[in-house]
């Protein structure tokens, strides 16, 4: 297993963070597919007679809302230096940054549990 450098300081996680990391992982793929269909509706709108603006404008404002608040609960249970929270939150209002916020996540959250079940089973000291 590749360890990267950001990766190297991980904390055994409790269950609750990490209950928090992958609901914030789950909304984070369908808040990125959302943006991006709107994206698409809103150029649709503007060279052809289909509107589906309202709609769709509606669907990624709740996921927006609820990537926010969920990225809050994560950011308060994993206790993310500030640069690491500012990343998340970018990837939310970046086209497509949904998806690399997914894969950081669910490497966060592996490596937080590998840690927390060595711990429980005495492989790591501390």
């Amino acid at each position: 297993m590749c360890i990267r450098s950001h990766d190297a300081k991980v904390a055994p996680m409790d269950p609750k963070t990490a209950s928090a990391l992958r609901r914030l992982r789950l909304v984070s793929a369908p808040e990125a597919v959302s943006f991006l269909l709107l994206l698409v509706a809103s150029v649709l709108k503007r060279t052809t007679e289909f509107n589906a603006v309202p709609v769709l404008g509606a669907v990624h404002g709740l996921l927006f809302v609820v990537y926010g608040l969920l990225w809050l609960d994560a950011w308060n249970r994993a206790r993310w230096p500030l640069t690491t929270a500012g990343w998340y939150f970018l990837m939310s209002v970046v086209p497509a940054g949904g998806f690399f916020a997914e894969r950081r996540l669910r490497r966060e959250e592996e490596a937080g549990v590998i840690a927390a079940r060595a711990r429980r089973e005495g492989v790591v000291n501390a």
